[in-house]
């Protein structure tokens, strides 16, 4: 497979390079700057804000509550243990947390920014900056919502997974799919390509592939089914300079219909647990 080049529409207007591996099924962003935490320092990179100024500022947050709610339901419907545990990776501004605390869960999360971890703990949420300090197998379940293609060294955040987790705990993954039809439609317009914050681009293959390298193996994976429209109407506006919201949603819709029948959705759940 071809590379390809995207810009980073989002904040620098950079370009860079997605270069394929075979071996693992995904493509890996080049170069990788030295100083990648300033394409994290914008009003645009709205994960790590409360904004909801736009239109699609408003979108956003209209998926994510409905989406944080289906999340806590899934991994309650993992667990059945009372005294329940969770680490989030990639916490954001904290609002998976709130529900996971009002919901009897004894949650932590894990997030780098300073500001979003601010925002966090606005919400009495714990959040740390890092999991270095965290006793060894302490969580049922163990999250990731959208954060894995963005971490540096795949291998070693595994092994912190491994460290982390109990014996008989789930992890669970959310990473876009380059092979969905969205992916495809826009090309480099893609805007969950969103590079260079997105170091790693998936399929369900890589996820398979990489959990197997690391110890952990596939048991299921799971659609998020909005994802598609959201990241259509990014993705317009990307391409034409301003958003086409009838075809953004046709798009949406129709990549959703046909991953019905070849299971390539514009996001993905991928629940894991460590092979025994």
């Amino acid at each position: 497979m071809k590379s390809i080049k995207v810009t980073d529409h989002s904040v620098s207007q950079k370009e860079f390079v997605l270069e394929y591996d075979s071996l693992f099924d995904w493509y890996k962003t080049t170069p990788v700057p030295e100083n990648i935490s300033q394409y994290y320092e914008s009003d645009n990179y709205i994960s790590h804000t409360d904004r909801k100024k736009t239109i699609i500022d408003k979108a956003y947050h209209f998926v994510k509550k409905r989406a944080l709610k289906r999340k806590e339901k899934l991994i309650s419907n993992l667990i059945e243990v009372s005294n329940k545990s969770i680490l989030d990776f990639g916490a954001g501004t904290g609002a998976f947390l709130e529900i996971l605390n009002k919901r009897g869960w004894h949650s932590i999360g894990v997030e780098p920014n300073e500001k979003a971890r601010g925002l966090a703990r606005d919400k009495n949420a714990i959040c740390m900056a890092s999991s270095e300090e965290i006793q060894n197998h302490s969580f049922d379940v163990i999250t990731l919502w959208h954060v894995l293609e963005h971490v540096p060294n795949l291998k070693k955040q595994f092994k912190e997974f491994s460290r982390l987790l109990n014996t008989n705990g789930f992890l669970i993954l959310a990473v876009p799919n380059y092979k969905s039809f969205d992916a495809k439609y826009y090309k480099s317009f893609w805007a969950a390509y969103d590079v260079p914050r997105h170091l790693w681009h998936f399929s369900e293959t890589s996820i398979q592939k990489l959990a197997e390298s690391n110890g952990f193996k596939l048991i299921k994976s799971k659609p998020m089914w909005f994802d598609s429209f959201y990241v259509s109407l990014l993705s317009e506006k990307y391409k034409k300079g301003k958003i086409n919201y009838i075809n953004a949603f046709a798009v949406g819709l129709l990549s959703n219909i046909k991953a019905i029948l070849n299971n390539q959705f514009s996001s993905k759940i991928y629940i894991l647990k460590i092979k025994k």
